[in-house]
């Protein structure tokens, strides 16, 4: 029998992060049965709660996000610190072939110190714009997968021949969609409604969530009903919301889901979606064809959500529709873009016609190869 193949995957917090790098693990144990994928994630309940159903190996580092106080920083370096001393020790017992950073902070310390050790490293990078972590480590490694040919225009010149234009990776159950009755069915909707969806990621969106609930109070949904992911954190306020809809004699058919691993069943159901425009969520738009409304992130200072919509938007897949970070002003800019797509079943037909030539659904195989590419021979 073959030994074990360490594959290390660095990084976690979110869905937006684990998610391609589960996708990815999918595919290297398909492609190459001997790999062992160990995920260095971060301490976040999230992680767990998404790692956890996987079966994958998985260990959380004591690192922390920066925070620019006096506190905040000593926390971060005595976490980094310790992530590196954790970090060598796996290095040296597990020796892994080849690692790749999923991006943020939980992938920084890992992937520097195993391209320090010579172990070939690549980075995922689903945005438009790198992230500081994917800016911080590119010179490091020897490719970075980009999600879109735009990515080209926001790197070095000495970094550009690392560029790999593989798309963002999504599990192989978003790729192979279940029949839509039966996707309905585990979520309890009724399969002969048009299902709107809302969706602001693994951990919700504040501003979505009560933009989306004001809006519905002033549109009538013939033959639609909502599926409302909230996010765990929003949740309580997402029920009490709908349940002042329904007081003041709003009668909205809705499914209200804190979080869920099984997107494939969401987007089997989806006919329309409410969306932020974070690189997972936009991979699994285009992938699935799902035609969407989309509200960026409004509170990075680069706005990469934006540049990520936008792509969407140019092509016809998406309408961009700016956060105000104001719930009614987002309501009344909501309605007006939600009501014409609604009754217009053309119009998203060949919204998700546009999706479909965007996807890249074999974007997990494609990072598996270049990181076999990278792996030692002999």
């Amino acid at each position: 029998m073959a030994e074990p193949i360490t594959i290390l995957f660095a990084g976690g917090g979110t869905g937006g992060h684990l998610f391609p790098g589960i996708a990815v693990a999918e595919s290297l144990r398909r492609l190459l049965p001997d790999a062992k994928p160990l995920f260095l994630c971060t301490q976040r309940e999230i992680d767990k709660v998404i790692l956890g159903p996987t079966g994958f190996e998985f260990l959380p580092q004591p690192i922390v996000p920066p925070v620019t106080t006096v506190g905040g920083l000593l926390k971060f370096w005595k976490s980094w610190r310790e992530t590196k001393d954790l970090v060598r020790k796996i290095l040296r017992e597990r020796r892994p072939a080849v690692a790749l950073g999923l991006g943020g902070y939980a992938a920084g310390v890992a992937i520097r110190e195993a391209a320090g050790k010579k172990v070939p490293c690549a980075l995922v990078n689903p945005d438009v714009i790198p992230g500081k972590a994917n800016q911080f480590l590119m010179k490091r490694v020897q490719a970075v997968c980009c999600q879109f040919e735009a990515t080209a225009d926001h790197v070095g010149a000495s970094d550009k021949s690392k560029l790999r234009i593989t798309g963002c990776p999504i599990r192989c159950d978003i790729r192979n969609l279940p029949p839509r009755a039966q996707a309905a069915a585990r979520l309890s909707l009724d399969p002969k409604l048009l299902t709107l969806v809302v969706t602001g990621a693994s951990l919700g969106a504040q501003t979505v969530n009560e933009a989306v609930i004001t809006m519905l109070g002033g549109v009538t949904l013939r033959g639609w009903q909502v599926l409302h992911l909230s996010g765990r954190d929003h949740a309580d306020a997402v029920r009490a919301g709908y349940r002042e809809l329904v007081d003041g004699g709003r009668n909205v058919p809705v499914r209200i889901i804190d979080f869920t691993p099984a997107m494939a069943d969401v987007w089997a159901v989806a006919d329309l979606a409410i969306s932020r425009s974070g690189a997972s969520s936009c991979a699994e738009l285009t992938a699935t064809g799902v035609p969407s409304v989309l509200m960026p992130y409004p509170f990075h200072k680069d706005m990469h959500q934006r540049l990520n919509a936008g792509v969407l938007a140019d092509a016809g897949a998406a309408v961009l529709m700016d956060d105000e970070k104001d719930r009614r002003r987002n309501a009344d800019k909501l309605q007006s873009t939600i009501e014409p797509l609604l009754y217009d079943a053309d119009k998203r037909c060949a919204m998700s016609e546009a999706a479909k030539k965007l996807g890249k659904p074999d974007a997990s195989d494609n990072v598996a190869r270049v990181m076999m590419e990278l792996m030692p021979t002999g």
